[in-house]
């Protein structure tokens, strides 16, 4: 799902609301979330779940290709934390959509 799509979804379930309205309703929700994570603030959603900052530090690594050490800066990134009614609903999604053996889609080529 994209953003478009999140916005179409809410807009139809929500008649009295129009798109545009809901466009920005969603983007001030994501400006929020942005802000707060570059505050190094938590952000959790009952049921859903927790985005949180993870800081990475400067590392020696290595180019593949040539095989020259490189200086990797440190750097954070955001990592999302799944709430449980969030991964139960996934798990139960899974039991009624399986995936597919990927050995019977090799035979099939």
């Amino acid at each position: 799902m994209v953003k478009s799509e999140l916005i179409q979804q809410i807009a139809e379930k929500q008649n009295h609301l129009q798109s545009k309205d809901v466009e920005t309703s969603v983007n001030h929700i994501i400006d929020a979330m942005s802000n707060s994570l570059s505050r190094g603030q938590r952000i959790e959603i009952r049921g859903f779940g927790s985005i949180s900052v993870r800081h990475r530090p400067a590392r020696q690594a290595h180019n593949p290709r040539t095989g020259e050490l490189v200086h990797t800066p440190p750097k954070s990134t955001p990592h999302f934390k799944p709430g449980k009614e969030l991964r139960d609903r996934t798990n139960l999604s899974r039991a009624l959509h399986p995936i597919k053996d990927t050995k019977d889609q090799r035979e099939q080529y």
